[in-house]
């Protein structure tokens, strides 16, 4: 026998989904608290349920952020109770860091902390370890001003070693626990994605 078998294999797997699972509703989740803490003035009589069935524009997006990555309803419910509550939702706050990684490509990293010290300097670390820097607000952000999804121009890497850099930072960055969003204005030709 090798050592191996198909139970131990598929335990590992599953801790790993589950992993990364409770990671995603755990930004979502603080994403939703935000949003709430943002958009229900404090001392407003409203209940998490009543909340839930009529949310405002900020709310109902994050609430489809959570459906997304198919949290459930209880989950997403809990997030708006801790909110309204107090507690952890009322320390929380969303900021935005920016970044050049490698080829000069530039990154803006969203994140809802309820530490900006600890967020700012282990986001400083993860640019870097994967040949980068973070800038002051501004330096990067103007190349998104036309949102995210429509950078005024973009930076195209075609060299398979330096498309792992730049991929390697976006998901190192999207890894974090408290960070909610990163853009950045690589161009990568679609059959080197799969090699970064």
């Amino acid at each position: 026998m090798s050592g191996h078998s198909k139970w131990a294999t598929n335990k590992h797997k599953k801790a790993a989904q589950d992993a990364k699972r409770g990671q995603a509703f755990t930004k979502v989740g603080k994403m939703i608290m935000v949003a709430v803490k943002d958009s229900i003035p404090p001392g407003t009589k409203l209940s998490a349920s009543a909340i839930y069935e009529k949310p405002t524009a900020s709310i109902e997006a994050a609430i489809a952020k959570a459906k997304s990555v198919n949290m459930p309803k209880d989950n997403i419910i809990r997030a708006i109770e801790r909110a309204v509550g107090g507690g952890e939702g009322s320390i929380l706050q969303e900021v935005t860091y920016e970044g050049y990684g490698p080829e000069a490509v530039a990154y803006v990293v969203k994140a809802v902390t309820d530490n900006s010290n600890r967020t700012v300097a282990e986001l400083r670390r993860v640019f870097e370890q994967h040949g980068g820097r973070m800038v002051e607000l501004g330096s990067a952000s103007y190349i998104f001003a036309n949102g995210p999804d429509n950078p005024t121009f973009e930076v195209t890497v075609t060299d398979p070693d330096k498309v792992r850099k730049v991929i390697a930072l976006a998901d190192a960055l999207e890894e974090h626990d408290d960070v909610s969003e990163v853009w950045a204005n690589f161009d990568v030709p679609e059959a080197l994605i799969d090699e970064g």
